[in-house]
């Protein structure tokens, strides 16, 4: 079977999706076989898990000789935030107040600059004009979590408030965010796994998709619908535009993993081993 997706990607799912309701611990060997249902050898998933190690993500344990995997706190934070955007149904509603994020890195500093702008772009931040950020959303702890894990206290200033300048809100969201694309890929998507769906609820009902079959659909239904975390910036509903699909295409998201989820869990836990280490 060809690989499908990045190791290391394929592995943040499983965890984000599965291994994070069991504690975050997973023997190495669980992990290797859940894998291998989409291409992914021993070899690339050792040396994936062991990157996500050096990074910060996870830590490992040894219990005789295997070794587990749980995730760090930095790891479960997260995923904490990845779930609760993925499986949001609709738009949060706005308090009107606007969060920015203005920053001034030396140069010597240019690494850390651009880890920063991965981060906020990961969160929802925009880019409104040369190194300040604004997002409509109350992400003030996450930009405490990035100013203390990247000890930049002395680069970073950050306030909110409400919008006085001559253009609308709406115009500001036009200036820092390409929502025409977004909606464009929600389209895409719902397209796609319209169909999908249809035919998976069909055979499940008649017994004719097996538990493995169901784990596999089931990942990577997430696996490409957590990629909107990297583009949606989960704007309120009063500053998107009316014919949005992201809503849409989280109903069809709901609706689809939940005819997979029941047997789906049944193969993982088939697999599954945390070695009772509680961490």
């Amino acid at each position: 079977m060809a690989k499908l997706f990045n190791t290391r990607s394929m592995i943040f799912t499983l965890y984000g999706d599965y291994v994070s309701q069991y504690g975050n611990v997973i023997w190495i060997g669980s992990l290797i076989r859940l894998l291998e249902e989409f291409g992914h050898n021993e070899q690339s998933v050792r040396a994936a898990i062991s990157r996500m190690n050096k990074q910060g993500w996870v830590k490992s344990q040894k219990n005789g000789n295997r070794s587990y995997y749980f995730l760090t706190e930095r790891g479960k934070a997260r995923m904490d935030e990845a779930a609760q955007r993925i499986y949001q149904i609709e738009a949060p509603s706005w308090d009107g107040q606007w969060r920015l994020l203005l920053y001034t890195i030396p140069e010597e500093k240019r690494h850390l600059r651009d880890e920063l702008r991965q981060e906020l772009v990961w969160s929802g931040f925009g880019l409104l004009s040369n190194s300040c950020w604004i997002t409509p959303n109350p992400l003030e702890q996450q930009v405490k979590d990035l100013i203390k894990k990247y000890d930049i206290d002395a680069y970073v200033n950050f306030f909110h408030g409400t919008y006085e300048g001559t253009k609308e809100n709406k115009d500001l969201v036009e200036q820092c965010w390409d929502l025409e694309a977004v909606n464009e890929r929600y389209s895409q998507f719902i397209q796609a796994y319209s169909q999908k769906y249809i035919i998976d609820k069909s055979k499940i009902e008649k017994g004719e998709m097996n538990d493995g079959n169901c784990f596999v659909q089931r990942t990577l239904l997430v696996h490409q619908y957590r990629k909107f975390l990297f583009i949606d910036p989960s704007l309120p509903k009063e500053l998107l535009p009316n014919n949005w699909l992201g809503d849409s295409a989280a109903s069809l998201f709901t609706d689809y993993y939940q005819i997979l989820k029941e047997p789906a869990t049944r193969f993982f836990e088939s697999v599954f081993d945390s070695g009772d280490i509680n961490v």
